[in-house]
Parts: C-alpha cells; sequence; structure tokens
C-alpha cells in the first residue's frame, strides 16, 4: 500500500470514528471535567452539611467508633456493616458504611473525637445529586450495565480517533505549522487551525483517558489479557476464612496489629468487613510513595486464626497489578498533582471542540464535493445541447 492510499485510510477513519463516537464523547469529556474535583466538592458539601470538626488530640478507638453507629442500627436487623474509611486528616470524620435492604451504601459520619454520628450521605443536596448524576453520566450514559458496555467501547474507538489523529497532524512535515494558528486567515483555515492544534496538545492525554476507561469498563475481558501480555498471574479466586466452630472472629484490634505489621510505614485506609464467614477481613493501606488516595496495599487476614491469606505491596507488584493500579491516576489526572488535575479538566472540553471543528470541515468537504458534481453534471448537460 503506497503512502498516499495509507493516508488516505488513515483519514477516513478518523473521520468516520470522529462523527460515530463523537457526541458521546462529548458527553464523557464534560462530565469528566466536571468529576475531576469531585472530592473536593463532595468535601465541601460535606462540611456544610456537618459542620467543622475541631482536632482534640487522638481520635478515639476505632472499636468504639463501630460500636456507636452499630448501636444507631440497632433496630434494622438486615443493616450490614460494609466498610470503614479512617480519616485521612485530622479535621476529616470517620465514615462507616451500612447497607440495607432499602439502601446498599449508607455513609454515616462520625465525629473522630466525641464519636457523635453527624450525619448521612442519604442526607443530599442538589449539588450531590447533580455530581451523582454526572458520575452515572460519565460511566454508563445513566444506562447500566449496557451504557457501560458503550462507554468502554467509545474509550477503545476514542484511543484510534487519537492516534489517527496523532498520525495526520501536519505538524510532522513543518513543526511550527503545526503548532500555529493563523487567526487572521479564511474561517475555514481558522477551523482547521484549532482542531490540530487543539488535538494535537490533547492527544496524549485523551488516550490515557479513553484506555483507562475503555479497561475498566469491559474488565472482564481486558484485566485477562493485560496479565497475560505482561506475563503476569492474575489472583481470581478471594481469600477464604476458615470458620472455627464455636469460636468467634478476633477482635479488630488484634487483627490492625498483623495487618499493620505486614506494612509498618504505610498508612491504614479502610477496612472491608466480610459478609459471610468464610469471607476475609481485608485491610487497604496507602504508602508514602503511592498517588492514588487510598492506596493499593491490602492485607487479608482470616477472621477467626488472624493468619494472613493474601498480601500486596503496591511497590513490589507484578507489573501486571502495577499497571491496573496506574489507570486511577492516569485516568483523574492526579499523577501530576494539582497542575495535571488542572489541565484534565480542560482535556475534558476537547472533544467538544474537535467534534464542533471536525463536523465542520466534513461538512465543508462534503457540500464541496456536491457543488463539484453538480458543476460536472452542467457541464455535461450543456455539452450535449451545444
Amino acid at each position: 500500500m503506497s503512502y498516499k492510499k495509507l493516508r488516505n485510510f488513515v483519514f477516513t477513519l478518523h473521520r468516520y470514528i470522529g462523527l460515530a463516537v463523537g457526541l458521546i464523547a462529548i458527553m464523557v469529556g464534560l462530565t469528566g471535567s466536571l468529576l475531576v474535583f469531585q472530592n473536593e466538592i463532595i468535601s465541601v458539601q460535606r462540611h456544610q452539611q456537618i459542620g467543622a470538626i475541631a482536632p482534640q488530640g487522638e481520635p478515639l478507638p476505632i472499636e468504639r467508633i463501630l460500636n456507636t453507629v452499630k448501636s444507631a442500627y440497632a433496630n434494622q436487623p438486615d443493616a450490614l456493616l460494609q466498610r470503614l474509611y479512617l480519616p485521612a486528616k485530622p479535621d476529616e470524620p470517620f465514615n462507616v458504611v451500612y447497607a440495607t435492604k432499602k439502601n446498599d451504601w449508607i455513609e454515616n459520619y462520625v465525629h473522630p473525637y466525641t464519636g457523635a454520628i453527624l450525619g448521612n450521605n442519604l442526607e443530599t443536596n442538589a449539588i450531590q445529586s447533580f455530581v451523582k448524576i454526572a458520575y452515572e453520566l460519565h460511566f454508563s450514559l445513566l444506562a447500566g450495565d449496557i451504557g457501560l458496555k458503550i462507554v468502554g467501547i467509545v474509550g477503545l474507538l476514542g484511543c484510534v480517533l487519537s492516534i489517527t489523529g496523532i498520525i495526520l497532524w501536519p505538524g510532522w512535515r513543518n513543526l511550527t505549522a503545526g503548532f500555529k494558528i493563523k487567526w487572521n486567515a479564511h474561517p475555514m483555515r481558522v477551523n482547521f487551525d484549532i482542531h490540530k492544534v487543539a488535538g494535537f496538545v490533547a492527544a496524549v492525554f485523551l488516550v490515557l483517558t479513553f484506555f483507562t476507561g475503555f479497561c475498566w469498563n469491559l474488565g472482564e475481558f481486558t484485566t485477562p489479557l493485560i496479565y497475560t501480555a505482561t506475563f503476569s498471574s492474575e489472583q481470581i479466586t478471594d481469600p477464604v476464612s476458615k470458620p472455627i466452630p464455636g469460636v468467634a472472629p478476633l477482635k479488630l484490634l488484634k487483627q490492625m496489629k498483623t495487618a499493620q505489621a505486614m506494612l509498618p510505614d504505610a498508612s491504614l485506609r479502610s477496612i472491608d468487613f466480610p459478609a459471610k464467614p468464610e469471607n476475609a477481613l481485608r485491610f487497604r493501606f496507602k504508602l508514602p510513595q503511592e498517588k492514588v488516595d487510598y492506596g493499593n496495599s491490602n492485607v487479608y487476614l482470616d477472621q477467626y486464626s488472624g493468619n494472613v491469606l493474601r498480601f500486596n505491596n503496591a511497590l513490589k507488584s507484578s507489573l501486571g497489578d502495577r499497571i491496573l493500579n496506574s489507570f486511577e491516576p492516569l485516568h483523574y489526572g492526579t499523577f501530576g498533582g494539582l497542575s495535571t488535575r488542572i489541565l484534565y479538566v480542560f482535556v475534558g472540553f476537547t472533544p467538544l471542540v474537535l467534534f464542533i471543528t471536525g463536523f465542520i470541515m466534513w461538512r465543508n468537504r462534503s457540500e464541496a464535493k456536491t457543488s463539484t458534481a453538480v458543476n460536472s453534471k452542467l457541464k455535461i448537460r450543456l455539452g450535449r445541447w451545444e
């Protein structure tokens, strides 16, 4: 295949993928921009809901925090303790998550120094509801599992779209021209320049966000492929506790000491509680070098014996695990701190800019072809009449 034919093929692929997935990519991009600072937005709203927390020495023991919330659910036998999030800062609350038949995710905010329950996530306001809708739009188009798959496919096609855009970028022939926008030129030329510059500047970041979204939404296919491609072993089965007849699970404090001993330099960020007697107790830690808010280092313990069933240090994981762990900072732009997060807000707007400018180029090209075809037919008819 000649260079010209190859370039025409890439151009055609780029154009029609852009037209096909453009509207969904715009929705995903704009909602992604809103979600870059979702944690800060939710934190501000939660602060307004529960008030300020003044540090008062050492926080209360975790077991006391849990007992307080358990007492609040004493009249709900179906309530199940799911998870505990520990405060990352002295002025943050404990977050004890419960599930009931009516609601499978109730976050209870507990004062770390007094033990008082300050509120829960069911007391939502307009902003929190808006963030939740934006989140569901971003990942599943508010269409459940089908929407999840659609967004995943759009993520894959978005990668192809970005890569073909990089290939077609005119700056490979002239670097200066590739980054130049001639604002005083014809509107069609200005439109093209905006498309080429915006597309190339954002291309790498779009590939990162599209690819990680694709891998997350279609994880049942992509995760095994990543492990296979990196020659890494995938831990498919969950760790299992061995119930001992007549023996109750060990005290949480003892289990915490065992887990912390495995990662003495890490901070405990959350605890997942077993839903069944055979489930393991999971402790999630964050090492100082990790970029993810809650870390990716885990210790799984047997509820009854306290034996370590599984342990993974995020810094010493397999290549496959390290790739999967890198998806969160790459998708949300947290890998470079505040500067990359601000950059990602603008990256989220580029699908809109690229779709509009690309659509204008496609329309102009189509109109030009139509006009040429009409002129050709007119010339033929005039030739017959002469």
